[in-house]
């Protein structure tokens, strides 16, 4: 099995660090709702231009209904985690809330479970109670 995923996976972490540090500057002064409209509108001129340039654009007919239902159900979770998650970097450090999102781990596991039929290992349980456990450490400040 390739190990391709694992540096997506590795940008995808780095650039979602790099988003917590640029919102955290961005929003100063400004409401998280409409910030999270502006880093809405950049992204899909991003993908516009990254589909053109790579020719990866798809006749929308060749989508089936479970995909469009999935996409769209995808679509309003990310959109509510975005305005969620600025809305937190707003009021809170960032070095609180990014770990705090990382929670996500331990639900996308519980989800996988429950939905996708997933079961995680002995060593990956362990692994997912010491990330919550570290998250818990790095986010609880007193």
């Amino acid at each position: 099995m390739s190990q391709e995923w694992f540096y997506w996976a590795l940008a995808s972490a780095i650039f979602a660090s790099l988003t917590a540090i640029f919102a955290k500057v961005g929003l100063q002064g400004i409401d998280s709702d409409f910030a999270t409209f502006i880093r809405t509108i950049v992204i899909l001129i991003a993908l516009c231009a990254f589909l053109t340039y790579s020719g990866k654009w798809q006749p929308l007919g060749q989508l089936t209904s479970k995909n469009w239902t999935f996409l769209i159900l995808s679509g309003l979770a990310t959109g509510a985690s975005w305005v969620a998650y600025f809305k937190a970097l707003q009021l809170g450090s960032a070095s609180q809330v990014a770990p705090i999102d990382k929670l996500s781990i331990l639900f996308v596991t519980l989800f996988a479970v429950l939905f996708l039929g997933e079961r995680p290992t002995g060593q990956e349980w362990i692994g997912i109670g010491l990330i919550v456990l570290g998250v818990l450490f790095l986010a609880i400040k007193r």
